[in-house]
This record gives C-alpha cells, structure tokens and sequence, in this order.
C-alpha cells in the first residue's frame, strides 16, 4: 500500500469533490453498501447516530420523503464518505472541496473533524433547515445562460414580487436563485423574459442559501460549536470565499454561514485548479459537480464514482499508476 500511495502522489495529483443538496435519489448508496464492507461499516456508523436504518430509508424512499432536507443532508453526507470509504487508503487528495453542507465531507476525510461530529451537525442542519422551510414555503431555480451581473439586475428590477436572491454562483452562466415558493415561479420567469435560456426548478424542499433560512442559524451553530476541530491534514477549500482553512475558527465561521450565504461554486473550482490537479474525482450520488468542473478551460480529466463500479474503475487506475514506478 505505501508504495501505491508514493505512486499516486507522484502520478495521480487527485483533487476530491463531493456534491450536496439536490443529488439525492431513493438506491444510492446501496449498490456499493452491497460489495463493499467500508462501506457498508459507514452506513452502519451513521444509522446508530441517526436512530433509524439509514441505507434502508435510502432503499425504500420515497423520494418525497428523502427530498426533505431533514434526511436528505444525512442520507447525501453518508453516500458521499460511504463511497470514498470504499475506494480505500491509497487515495492520498491534494485537495478536497464539498458543494454547500458537503464540505462536511470534505472536513472529515482531512481529518478535520470526526465522521460522528459532523454527521451531528448535517443532522442538525437539517433539521433546523427543514423547520425554517416549514414556517417559510420557499424553492430554488438554476438561471442558465445569464451571467450574475445581469441576473443581480433582473432581481433588483422585480424585488416586489417577493424575497428571491442569488444562492449558487454554479459556473459564469449557471445562477441559482432561492426564496420564497411563488416569488422564485414569478422570478423565474422575469429571468427568461431577460435573455435566460432555461429556469430548472431544483429538487429541494426549501429556499436554501437565503435570508429565510436564518432561523436556522442558532441550531446550526449550537451544532458547530459542540463538535472538535482540528487543522485540515491537507487543504480544503471553502465554497463560502474560495479560499482554503487556515485555522479552525474560520472553518467554524463559514460552517454557521452557508446555511444563508451564496454557495461561491465556480470561484472554489477555479482554486482547486490551481493545486493543479491531474485528476477530480466526485464521490456522490451524481456527476453534477464533474459536469461543472469540465466547463472550465484547462480542467484536468473527471471521474465519478457512484457505485462500486466507479470505485472499480477508480482502483483500477490507482494501481495502473502504481504499477508504472
């Protein structure tokens, strides 16, 4: 194993991304749960602190159920390291960056914080988040094909149809909006009448990344301040500013902000480009972030791993790596 590790340092610069909210589905997790013991170990671990079988929820769903931010944050944060479990302790990231409550993950796997401790704050951001969702109806659409100065413009032109503001910076042209339920519809359709090619609903539960999640930010930060931090053993960029953790109260600061702060995507993936990564790897569910990064001049190849069929292929070119010292 050591002598894969040298191997993969020296030929496989790997940068880790991991995605959030929104990548949910009912199965995920259960196909590399069902061949992999790491994996099914991290489920296990996530499910005595969540009091109820988490890979069994994610199994039988429904997807009305799992799309509730509640369970979904758990049920995303535990697919996420189930599979990066899975690929096993040759992978040796230079970098890692999680899209929104995600970067959770990221903090775990550079042994900033304990899987326990931060299982309990996703827990309790979910669920802060879901009751701010409750009191609030809210929702999120993605605006493609406008950049954020103009879609700034539409918003500031329309703020009397109700509380709608920028959450996701996506890539130049891919802007999410989040706020209130009727206001994003009406929005939306402000953003196409000014040029946007498409409005996408996202699959969310919740206006999240805006002013009406700031009831959840007490909870959240109870949550935060009761787990154990360390220094990132390797650098984890923020997608609060795009800059990576240099002490601990920072990473505790931007924890309690992303519940209401703009998800600054594209300006997090241009820094991991910069560690000059010859590989992104995406743990999760989904490709989204993959499909971002390739957006990007000069972005290095992408591989997603969402099955034991990604975690296959992925040690495959571990080992045809080390093979080649």
């Amino acid at each position: 194993m050591g002598r894969r590790r040298v191997a993969l340092d020296r030929l496989m610069r790997l940068a880790v991304v991991f995605p959030g909210q929104g990548s949910q589905g009912v199965g995920m997790g259960c196909d590399v749960a069902a061949h992999s013991v790491q994996a099914r170990a991290t489920f296990e671990r996530a499910s005595a602190l969540l009091h109820y079988d988490l890979l069994e929820f994610q199994r039988e769903g429904p997807e009305e159920r799992l799309r509730e931010t509640e369970f979904s944050q758990p049920a995303i944060f535990t697919t996420n390291l189930a599979l990066y479990n899975a690929a096993g302790a040759a992978l040796a990231p230079v970098v890692t960056a999680g899209h929104s409550f995600a970067e959770l993950c990221s903090l775990v796997i550079a042994s900033s914080l304990s899987f326990e401790d931060a299982l309990h704050i996703v827990s309790e951001r979910g669920k802060a988040m879901q009751a701010a969702a409750e009191r609030t109806p809210g929702g999120m659409s993605a605006i493609l094909g406008l950049d954020a100065e103009r879609v700034r413009a539409v918003l500031e032109s329309v703020k009397e149809r109700g509380r709608v503001g920028l959450a996701n910076f996506n890539s130049p042209t891919q802007i999410v909006i989040s706020g209130e339920l009727d206001a994003v519809t009406r929005v939306g359709q402000a953003m196409l009448d000014a040029g946007a090619k498409r409005v996408v609903p996202l699959n969310v539960s919740g206006a999240w990344h805006s002013a009406l999640m700031e009831p959840a930010v007490e909870r959240l930060r109870t949550a935060v301040e009761a787990a154990r931090f360390s220094l990132p053993a390797f650098d984890v960029i923020s997608n609060v500013d795009g800059r990576p953790y240099r002490d601990v109260e920072t990473i505790k600061a931007n924890l309690v902000r992303s519940v209401v702060d703009e998800v600054r995507w594209h300006d997090t993936a241009e820094r991991l480009l910069a560690y000059d990564p010859e590989t992104i790897v995406e743990f999760g569910a989904s490709g989204v972030l993959s499909a971002l990064m390739k957006r990007i001049n000069g972005s290095p190849p992408a591989k997603i791993v969402s099955d034991f069929a990604g975690i296959e292929s992925l040690r495959a070119a571990i080992e045809g790596a080390a093979a080649n010292v």
